[in-house]
């Protein structure tokens, strides 16, 4: 059989060779796309997996057509009931002019009228035409007095995967997006370890397909309508298979991703159509979409190696003064040299004047096509730069001290952190009153809190301690400023205030007890896992095997990931934030857990409880002190905890157990109240060895039905 895919001018090179990378035979070039060749599968390989191509046709005839009236002949001798039924509504699209023809609009009429009357001629019936979603796309080209007629197997244009629901001015096609990434090298790129960042990310195209194509995620798989489903030749069977292989490759793409593309941009409102289009394709949590100007623009901490920056600027068609847009360049190339030595670059200029503008050198230059304007595709080895570092000013005798605090406590624990397997851990918690924070260590990271001073205490002798705590931290421990992450905890009204603190949506991958975990130390005042709960989380893994595992309050998942460690035959995870969920969507998937097997619902977990009727051998609860959600009642710790633990006990199976935990420092649990139950507190066997000092951080109990 044989087969054309249309593509973008300026791309047919890399479409032969992504055809043959896919099995095709006989493939060559033309203007504008590809010719291969075939069985079935050929042209379904290439609907279903082609990052590149618009569309796929198969041309089912050809023959003179100088005028109107032998194009009609041309047609009407084609044998339509070999292609579609009465049933099926067609639409014609045509391209191309011939001596006699000059508007394709009459063409495709004459070859409507075709096949309109080869069906009424043959049943005395004739098929609807339907030019917005046809059963069946007929091609018509037009070219040196010839026309060729072919079946549409793809329907809509490839480059619609079915994942972007808004865009920006001049949004990116995604075939282009993916040329650009290919041409850039970004497949060797991530192999080799490095991470992807679109300054100027609009609603996130490029790092959407730069992750679908490391994730080997065939760019058709979410499409579900397609040219050939109207087809009488369609193969329904042969579909199915290649489909489901596709989905296998993309599940064992996903459980494998790094977290490694960024996509920053000023403007909130394409940010959040670029977040809704990352959870369209399911990789929210591997995205991490943030607002941030290109003035601030900066290398995220969590890319340790050089990676690739590629972006698409705003041209003067979206920015309205030209002297704008060269202003933006210049920026851009002034950012690129500061942040990403190192770095490959690969930034679209639609004018000579805006690659000048970089004040970086192209050592490949490609010609693209955004839509009808020609662009050049500029990439960009980046230099590294060495600048001499100043020698630091001597510590003070109290920073001097607490660094020697943190050393010695470093010392102590880092051993027990290795023996446990744990790269995130507590090494200080204001162990010296005046300099009053928790300093977490997250692998290669550090996140430090702040206690905020008495009132007592001057400000401006408080932000002086605050500064030495920070470099005299990041001295004791080796890490540099850049990756040290600074939060001050502020209590407000009935309790600490929990927001969101600002919208760079950095994850990276942290190891604990053999499993991963993804965290975010910028976004959140907590950052995904909480420390303290270690041995809770273990206490989970040991109890779950052979057991259905409820998680309530469940955050991002990670007493979840726990569980189906320990062999849970189901897991269930409840929380109001979808965001939360996503998170621990992303926590299964990275261990490798068939989440057919864990489910994530999004309710407030009274509302399940009262709802449901499925039954647990093994609760996890651990509520907020208090919440006031719009999306559920008003929540208190102290005042609600019967209700919630009996409702828990509703759902509980014979010998099954619930534990609970909380962190209000004044909680009394009512076990009056709580009759039914068996209860052992377990606070002392639950606290971690980094913990050791503020024993308080939490209390658990386990419950069991009497």
């Amino acid at each position: 059989m044989e087969f054309f895919a249309s593509c973008p001018k300026g791309l047919e090179y890399l479409l032969v060779d992504e055809l043959k990378a896919l099995g095709a035979g006989g493939v060559r070039e033309a203007l504008a796309g590809v010719h291969f060749a075939g069985e079935l599968d050929a042209g379904y390989c290439a609907c279903l997996w082609s990052r590149l191509a618009s569309r796929v046709l198969m041309p089912i005839a050809e023959f003179p057509a100088a005028d109107g009236d032998e194009l009609y002949a041309g047609a009407r001798a084609i044998d339509w009931r070999e292609h579609m039924d009465i049933a099926t509504s067609f639409a014609v699209d045509a391209v191309g002019a011939t001596s006699a023809i000059t508007h394709s609009q009459y063409a495709a009429l004459r070859v409507k009228d075709a096949i309109v009357d080869a069906f009424r001629e043959a049943t005395g019936e004739r098929p609807n035409v339907d030019t917005e979603n046809p059963g069946l796309r007929v091609n018509l080209v037009l070219r040196r007095d010839k026309a060729i007629v072919s079946i549409n197997l793809s329907g809509a244009p490839l480059h619609q995967r079915g994942y972007r629901k808004g865009a920006g001015l001049a949004p990116l096609k995604e075939n282009l997006a993916a040329a650009m990434l290919l041409r850039a090298g970004w497949p060797a790129i991530y192999a080799g370890g490095g991470g992807l960042v679109d300054p100027l990310c609009g609603s996130g195209t490029l790092p959407i397909e730069a992750a679908l194509m490391a994730a080997d995620v065939a760019p058709g798989l979410r499409r579900t309508q397609w040219g050939f489903l109207g087809w009488r030749g369609h193969d329904a069977a042969l579909w199915k298979t290649l489909h489901g292989e596709a989905q296998l490759r993309a599940t064992a793409g996903l459980q494998s991703l790094r977290p490694v593309f960024f996509g920053f941009d000023a403007n909130p409102a394409v940010l959040n159509e670029a977040r809704r289009n990352a959870q369209e394709a399911l990789l929210s949590g591997f995205i991490q979409i943030g607002r941030q100007s290109l003035e601030h623009l900066h290398r995220p901490h969590e890319l340790g190696q050089p990676g690739l920056v590629i972006t698409n600027p705003p041209y003067a068609e979206r920015m309205g003064d030209d002297a704008d847009v060269i202003a933006l360049y210049r920026l851009l190339g002034t950012k690129l040299k500061a942040e990403f030595p190192g770095w490959r670059a690969s930034v679209i200029a639609a004018d000579e004047a805006h690659g000048h503008a970089l004040g970086l050198r192209a050592d490949k230059r490609y010609k693209l096509y955004n839509g009808a304007i020609e662009c050049t595709l500029l990439n960009i080895d980046i230099a590294a730069v060495d600048a001499p570092k100043p020698e630091p000013k001597p510590l003070s005798p109290g920073a001097q001290m607490v660094k020697n605090r943190i050393e010695k406590n470093f010392r102590h624990l880092r051993k027990q952190a290795q023996r446990e397997g744990v790269e995130c851990w507590r090494v200080y918690d204001a162990d010296l009153p005046e300099y009053a924070a928790a300093i977490d260590i997250y692998g290669e990271h550090l996140h430090i809190q702040e206690y905020a001073a008495p009132a007592t205490i001057d400000e401006d002798l408080a932000r002086t301690r605050w500064r030495e705590l920070v470099r005299a931290a990041g001295e004791a421990l080796g890490v540099p400023r850049e990756r040290i992450v600074l939060k001050q905890r502020r209590r407000g009204k009935g309790g600490e205030k929990y927001g969101r603190l600002d919208e760079r949506g950095e994850f990276f991958e942290v190891v604990e007890g053999g499993l991963k975990f993804l965290v975010n130390l910028h976004d959140y005042l907590d950052t995904g896992l909480f420390l303290d709960h270690r041995p809770l989380r273990a206490r989970v893994r040991d109890l779950s095997k052979g057991k259905r595992f409820l998680n309530l309050f469940c955050y991002t998942g990670s007493v979840s990931v726990y569980a189906a460690s320990g062999g849970a035959l189901e897991t269930t995870s409840v929380d109001l934030s979808q965001t939360y969920l996503d998170w621990a969507m992303r926590n299964l998937a990275i261990n490798g857990f068939d989440l057919t097997r864990h489910k994530l619902v999004r309710e407030d977990a009274v509302g399940f409880l009262q709802s449901r009727s499925a039954m647990y051998d093994l609760i996890f609860v651990d509520p907020p002190t208090f919440s006031n959600s719009k999306r559920a009642e008003d929540f208190d710790v102290q005042r609600d905890h019967v209700r919630l633990l009996n409702l828990c006990g509703d759902r509980l199976l014979a010998g099954g157990m619930i534990l609970f935990s909380n962190n209000f420092r004044r909680f009394k649990l009512d076990e009056d109240a709580l009759a039914r139950f068996a209860i052992r507190e377990i606070s002392a066997q639950t606290i971690p060895f980094d913990f050791a000092r503020s024993p308080r951080i939490h209390r658990a109990w386990e419950l069991r039905l009497k």
